[in-house]
């Protein structure tokens, strides 16, 4: 039940020497939290509608938190609506969580006396667990760190996934990722068009 955390420290990790598109990580983590809520018997996914089950304890504050946020009057919520909504902003807690657990520290510029520089993530056991995951090729988490945009390639193993509940969650998740894409296409072409006839008029 330590598929978002374990991702998050990977994509804090890898933001510390790539930019990563947090929308993508964002979607992808509200992904791993239903999976982990799913695990900790927190809900049940009817079609693509999130059933929730009783409030779990599960000793994590986001988990508990998304566990929180769970519509609970029929129809229910989509998995995709919930996505989106639960998605907003979540990279940044989940770095900012781990900041605050002691798992990452924020680098200082010189000659800066203020909080700026980076945030890199410390060598820990969670670490190691969360780099194990991804080096084992686990189809769940390898789908979600692709989703994230943390390694390129689909693992070819999750054709063998037989769980409808995780596959209806990732198919989902990649959806959501491909239509953020979508919109960052579009707004790049709009700006382009811009940029064209601001040129064009001066």
């Amino acid at each position: 039940m330590n598929t978002a955390r374990d991702l998050a420290v990977l994509a804090l990790a890898a933001s510390s020497d790539a930019p990563v598109e947090q929308g993508d990580v964002s979607l992808a983590l509200a992904g791993a939290e239903l999976l982990d809520l799913v695990e900790a018997g927190a809900l049940a996914v009817d079609s693509d509608r999130i059933v929730p089950g009783a409030p779990p304890e599960t000793g994590d504050r986001l988990l508990d938190e998304a566990a929180a946020t769970f519509v609970r009057q029929e129809p229910y919520e989509s998995v995709e609506d919930w996505l989106w909504r639960r998605g907003e902003g979540l990279s940044a807690a989940y770095f900012a969580a781990l900041e605050s657990d002691g798992l990452a520290t924020r680098t200082q510029a010189r000659r800066i006396p203020v909080r700026t520089g980076r945030t890199v993530v410390l060598d820990s056991p969670e670490r190691t667990r969360a780099e194990e995951r991804r080096a084992s090729a686990e189809p769940v988490f390898a789908a979600l760190a692709t989703a994230a945009g943390l390694q390129d390639e689909q693992p070819e193993t999750l054709e063998d996934l037989t769980d409808d509940t995780v596959t209806a969650v990732l198919a989902a998740v990649g959806d959501a990722v491909m239509e953020l894409e979508g919109v960052r296409q579009r707004r790049a072409i709009e700006s382009s068009a811009f940029d064209n006839i601001w040129r064009g008029g001066v």
